[in-house]
């Protein structure tokens, strides 16, 4: 089973608002109301604060950078916004779908690691799942960390471990 094929901007003559409005109708779709599950619970996005008519979680999966007030959009994470969902419901069955659990301050993550390629990170949450971003990881050192993260938590869990 291959992930969705791409979505590139040129498919839209480089108009990037036509682009956006696109990545846009996909994300509603798809995550805000497409009924998408992870382990038997919903998977639900983060409206607030809304920019430009656009959810949150929306500009999560199609920005970068670490200052909200300063993201830009991330062509490679726009192109893949349809493996979004791909990855969450394909994620307990599919071999090339790495799951493991990390920590961050106080939140415990869920994450789902496509071929060490497209990485989607998911919070539990009370009787749901919270949809907190999905990048790319190109960068040797980024994959570096998340492989020794993910080996260290399969080794004390168990490939079956990721208590989702």
């Amino acid at each position: 089973m291959n992930a969705p094929d791409l979505l590139p901007l040129s498919a839209f003559g480089g108009n990037w608002a036509a682009y956006e409005t696109e990545l846009h109708r996909i994300f509603i779709d798809d995550l805000v109301n497409g009924g998408v599950q992870y382990g038997g619970l919903r998977v639900g996005c983060r409206r607030h604060p809304e920019v430009a008519d656009r959810w949150a979680s929306f500009w999560h999966l199609v920005q970068e950078g670490r200052v909200e007030d300063d993201r830009v959009p991330d062509l490679r994470r726009c192109e893949r916004i349809r493996w979004v969902r791909w990855v969450i419901e394909n994620a307990p069955t599919h071999v090339e779908i790495d799951k493991w659990q990390n920590t961050r301050g106080t939140e415990v993550n869920t994450l789902l690691w496509f071929r060490e390629e497209y990485l989607v990170v998911l919070a539990k949450r009370q009787g749901y799942w919270l949809l907190r971003t999905a990048y790319c990881t190109e960068k040797s050192g980024r994959i570096r960390k998340l492989q020794k993260e993910r080996d260290a938590f399969l080794r004390t869990n168990g490939a079956g471990g990721q208590n989702d």
